[in-house]
């Protein structure tokens, strides 16, 4: 009897041993996942590029705009008017936004 009692209490030692080397092993690794992850999102950060600056955003607009309308009115008695327009918009803008004194990312 006292036999089987020791190596029951054997067995649940040995257990409790392995389970503390994993959870002492888990706690030492500890530093290197959290930086293997830091590493990851700096690499994820880096590779999307260069972030909006208002300071260095410059823009172009061209605006191109045509219209042509013919109207034709037939009345009474041979009375005919007739009207033609033609219109033409061309226009083209260059933007530099001006840079902000406290630009923190440059």
């Amino acid at each position: 009897m006292f036999i089987r009692l020791k190596r029951k209490g054997q067995s649940t030692l040995e257990y409790g041993i392995v389970i503390a080397v994993i959870v002492a092993a888990l706690i030492a690794m500890q530093t290197y996942i959290k930086r293997g992850v830091q590493g990851r999102l700096r690499q994820a950060t880096d590779d999307i590029g260069e972030q909006f600056s208002p300071g260095h955003t410059t823009g172009t607009t061209t605006l191109t705009s045509t219209m042509t309308a013919t109207e034709t009115v037939t009345g009474g008695n041979q009375s005919e008017t007739i009207t033609r327009s033609y219109q033409s918009q061309n226009r083209s803008a260059d933007e530099h936004i001006k840079e902000f004194e406290n630009e923190y990312w440059k």
